[in-house]
């Protein structure tokens, strides 16, 4: 596949993506904004819906307010907590049958972002009731009215709670792809700072290093608009300044709400702008070792921009100016690598480590394949990456 080939692609589906049906969520958002969410499906007149989340979120009982709330206005939760990190296929069979089997009317995602994809493959399954995912994968192929589905995200990460995107895997061909459609916006997205405040550290690092990945790699890219450079700025700002205080401090509710933020105006970018390379190595990594996909993505980031060298220096260097590492009078170059440098001194600052265990050799070759596949032609790249170029980058983060 020549760049050619690629940038022609990548034109003509900006083109096309103009006239597609965007919608952005209707936000609720701010402290005990969960219990006043119940209200949006009052509003709409459910009476059933099925709750997807995983066990941890049972075992801490964290959304058990929002289903007494529910109850108390005569809407019964029916609950599906089965749900992996990368979430399956078998995930998303399993709760589409609870789903025809209750008759339920909506779907409230309650969790991280891998809850919030179960619940949207959920949704694609009850709009294409004789399409299986696979038959999904990529762009557009959902099409149909989705149920109402709202999104109450627990960390501050993915922003799939505002965009298009299904992340699924698949442990028998160690495959894990998106599927796409702007049917799968959620309707509602919940953003209560009180969710996330006891998020361990650990965690809080890996998710806001996720939204940075969004962030910067939206900007970076050759599909990004006046207000998808906007939403990524602002996010930037956001990360930059509160996410090692909600790693240091993880009561900070001003720090929790900031991040809740950056991780919602993240998504909104890279769901019009794309991701890229990081993401496409990042989900290969996912699928062959499950390995997490925040601590994949701030792993790669600093790798793949480096990589990337002078293609990316004009917009780096206006990030280091938006995260506060620039220095007037300097030439880009230089306030791009401290961009860079910054992002490896938050890494080390939150015990993020530089190489990812467990890559063997032997799968290297194939992983780049793979990458190299989902990346082109669609992803907005910088730069266009060989398969050996894929190959370098497993090598360079092989511990």
């Amino acid at each position: 596949m020549n760049s050619l080939y690629a940038r022609t692609y990548q034109a003509a589906y900006r083109g096309i993506s103009k006239f597609l049906p965007w919608r952005t969520p209707l936000l609720v958002a701010g402290e005990g904004s969960v219990i006043e969410s119940v209200n949006e499906l009052k509003h709409r007149q459910v009476t059933r819906f099925l709750l997807v989340t995983d066990q941890a979120m049972t075992d801490l009982g964290l959304y058990q307010p929002f289903v007494e709330r529910a109850a108390e206005v005569h809407i019964e939760a029916v609950p599906y907590d089965q749900t992996v990190p990368n979430p399956t296929i078998t995930n998303i069979e399993q709760a589409y049958a609870l789903y025809k089997e209750q008759n339920c009317q909506a779907i409230v995602a309650f969790g991280g972002g891998s809850v919030i994809d179960c619940a949207k493959g959920v949704a694609a399954r009850v709009a294409q009731p004789n399409k299986l995912i696979p038959d999904m994968k990529g762009q557009l192929k959902v099409r149909k009215a989705t149920p109402f589905l709202m999104a109450i995200p627990t960390t501050a990460g993915t922003g799939s709670e505002g965009t298009v995107a299904a992340v699924i895997s698949n442990p028998e061909s160690k495959e894990k792809y998106a599927v796409n459609d702007t049917v799968l916006i959620p309707d509602v997205a919940v953003l209560d700072p009180e969710l996330t405040v006891g998020l361990p550290a650990a965690l809080t690092a890996t998710t806001g290093m996720d939204a940075l990945t969004h962030a910067v790699e939206a900007f970076i890219g050759h599909s990004n608009t006046p207000e998808t450079e906007a939403y990524s700025k602002e996010a930037v700002e956001l990360i930059f300044k509160w996410l090692p205080v909600a790693y240091q401090d993880g009561t900070n509710i001003e720090a929790r709400r900031a991040m809740q933020k950056a991780s919602y105006l993240a998504g909104l970018a890279f769901t019009r702008a794309y991701v890229g390379n990081v993401h496409a190595v990042a989900h290969t990594l996912g699928g062959y070792y499950n390995v997490p996909h925040g601590l994949a993505n701030a792993v790669l980031l600093p790798v793949l921009l480096r990589f990337y060298g002078e293609a990316v220096t004009p917009r780096l260097a206006k990030l280091a100016e938006y995260a506060g590492v620039s220095e007037t009078g300097k030439p880009a170059l230089e306030n791009a690598e401290a961009f860079i440098r910054k992002i490896e001194e938050m890494n080390k600052e939150m015990n993020i480590p530089t190489k990812i265990e467990g890559i063997e050799e032997k799968d290297i070759k194939e992983m780049a394949k793979k990458a190299y596949k989902e990346a082109n032609p669609l992803y907005p790249v910088p730069v266009i990456m060989s398969k050996k170029d894929f190959e370098s980058i497993y090598h360079r983060v092989r511990s």
